[in-house]
This record gives C-alpha cells, sequence and structure tokens, in this order.
C-alpha cells in the first residue's frame, strides 16, 4: 500500500511539473497598441508578433491596435497586474506631453510600469513646398528671417510633431509666427503640404517619402543630431548640429510595475532577438524607415526628461 501511496504521489508529482512546463510553453502576451491600429507602431508591432514563435519555445506575441490612447492605458493600468501575460505601448507623447499639458487625463505615471524594450526609433523630418526651394538649414533660416507667416501641418494639436515644430521655429525666433495645422492622421498631415494648405509639414520619413518622389516637396532637414545616414533622405541635415533642440519618436513596450525581473528579461530578450533578425531590420530600416534602436531604463528616462524640457519650453506657443 505504501509503495502505492509512493508511485501516486510521484505520478502526481510528474503531472503537475508536466502542467507547469506546458503553462510557460504556452504563455501568450498580448501588445496593446493604444494609438493609431494602421499607424506605423501597430504595423511594427504586428511583425514582432509574427517573429515571436521563430525566437522563443516559452512567449508567442500577439499585436493588438486599438485607437484610445491615454484612457487606454488608463484602463490597462486598472485592470493589468503585476506578471499579467499583457504588454503595453507607452511613449513621450504620454509620459511627456500629456502628464504635462493635461495631466488630469492620466490615471498612471512611469512608476505603474516595468521598461521591457524601445520598439524603434523614428526620425521626424520637416518638409516644405517644392516652390519654397527651401532644402537646408541655412534656406529655413533666411525664410524664418522674412518675417512672414509659417503654417506647418502636423499630427495632431499637441503631437509630438507639433512640439517638434515649435521648438525648431520658436528656436529661430519665430514662434509669434508660427501657425500649426493639426491633421487627424500623420499621412494627412504629411500630405497637407503638397496639397498647397500648408508650407511646411512635419512627419516620419516613410509618410512623407511619396510626395517627395513625386518632387511635391523639399525634405528640408530631420530631427536629430545628425545627418540622416540612410535610405532615401541620407545627407539631410540634423537641426542638432546647428544647435536646435530635436528628440526622436520612440515606442516603449511596458510591462505592469511589479513583474518578475526574470519575466521582463526573457521578454527583452526576445525583443532583442528579433529586432536582430536581418529580415525584420531590412524590413525596419527599408520599408518602414525606421532605425533599430534597443534601450536600457536610462536611456528611457532620459529621453522622457529631454521631451519634458523641450515641452516646457515651447508649451505656450503649442497650446497658447
Amino acid at each position: 500500500m505504501k509503495k502505492k501511496i509512493l508511485s501516486l504521489v510521484l505520478v502526481a508529482a510528474m503531472f503537475t511539473t508536466l502542467l507547469t512546463s506546458c503553462g510557460k510553453k504556452n504563455a501568450t502576451w498580448k501588445v496593446t497598441c493604444p494609438w493609431a491600429p494602421s499607424g506605423v507602431a501597430a504595423m511594427v508591432s504586428q511583425q514582432a508578433a509574427t517573429k515571436s514563435t521563430s525566437y522563443s519555445d516559452t512567449i508567442t506575441l500577439v499585436a493588438e491596435a486599438i485607437k484610445g490612447d491615454a484612457a487606454t492605458v488608463n484602463t490597462w493600468v486598472a485592470d493589468t497586474k503585476a506578471n499579467d501575460t499583457e504588454l503595453v505601448f507607452v511613449g513621450e507623447g504620454l509620459l511627456s506631453i500629456t502628464s504635462i499639458l493635461d495631466p488630469d487625463k492620466m490615471q498612471f505615471g512611469y512608476e505603474d510600469f516595468a521598461f521591457v524594450e524601445n520598439l524603434y526609433s523614428s526620425i521626424f523630418v520637416l518638409s516644405a513646398d517644392a516652390k519654397l526651394n527651401i532644402t537646408s538649414v541655412a534656406d529655413l533660416e533666411s525664410y524664418v528671417a522674412q518675417g512672414s507667416e509659417i503654417s506647418v501641418a502636423v499630427n495632431g494639436a499637441t503631437s509630438s510633431e507639433a512640439f517638434l515644430a515649435a521648438a525648431l521655429f520658436g528656436s529661430m525666433g519665430a514662434g509669434s509666427q508660427l501657425k500649426l495645422t493639426p491633421y487627424q492622421s500623420a499621412a494627412e498631415a504629411a500630405q497637407a503640404v503638397a496639397r498647397g494648405e500648408t508650407q511646411f509639414a512635419v512627419s516620419h520619413q516613410s509618410q512623407i517619402l511619396e510626395t517627395y518622389q513625386q518632387n511635391g516637396v523639399t525634405v528640408v532637414c530631420a530631427f536629430d543630431e545628425n545627418d540622416i545616414e540612410n535610405g532615401p533622405f541620407a545627407g539631410v541635415e540634423g537641426v542638432g548640429q546647428h544647435g536646435y533642440p530635436y528628440f526622436r519618436n520612440r515606442c516603449f513596450i511596458m510591462a505592469r510595475a511589479g513583474t518578475d525581473a526574470e519575466k521582463v528579461s526573457e521578454l527583452k530578450e526576445l525583443y532583442g532577438k528579433i529586432l536582430a533578425d536581418q529580415e525584420v531590420a531590412d524590413w525596419l530600416h527599408d520599408t518602414m524607415l525606421l532605425e533599430v534602436d534597443t534601450m536600457s531604463v536610462a536611456d528611457v528616462e532620459a529621453h522622457v526628461e529631454n521631451v519634458k524640457s523641450i515641452v516646457n519650453e515651447y508649451k505656450d506657443i503649442v497650446a497658447g
């Protein structure tokens, strides 16, 4: 009888171990992109999810893209507990812009998240109506010095694009001349300048590429430290080397605060492998005109603080 009981205990233990192992192998992490369901971030997240099973036997990523922004993240924080298999994108739009301009909209803070990885890095560019013949920072400075009204198409009234425009033209002394024209989507804003609705536009490189190739616009400068090195806009000047403020657009993949460090590390390792995949890297560079830009917690915090400093300095131009 004792042998029989012992055997049953061993079988039960083996069964429990098997269940635990199977559960681990079948862990599916839902990755919520809470803005622009057909936008850049959602597309990159889907690409990462497709590749996840190639690099992990324990984690499968499932991309979910919905329109919601702050309200969606509020709900996510309220409904998600530490170690839930849930991830969410948070970027400088919420952590550095909304947190200053409309803090009541946010029922969460940076402390509610555990950073996993930065999905990509996007260098925004300033495009101009081709008829203006502005192709460099020096040309832009000369144009601004004329004192005429300056109209810039941006994606949303208080977006990253709006603050980049305000920072650049404000630094040139043209804050009072600047008119920011908000559009409902980044793609729509990027095309507005070619339609003659505005003189300039701030956009992702991929969103202005077709119009640029059709000679409808010139690309004046990039919101980065140095010149763009690769792709169709290689050689376009970075505003940073002329002393103007800038920041890149980044999308941080976050778990709920308190999630086991081992799980966060495993997720970070998986994203690192996906982003190092040559097919993914080529797609990011060649199709999306984005950069692989893995980051540390310190990098994230420095980025958030840099954008906050720009928001605080130029919020009167943007928000009035």
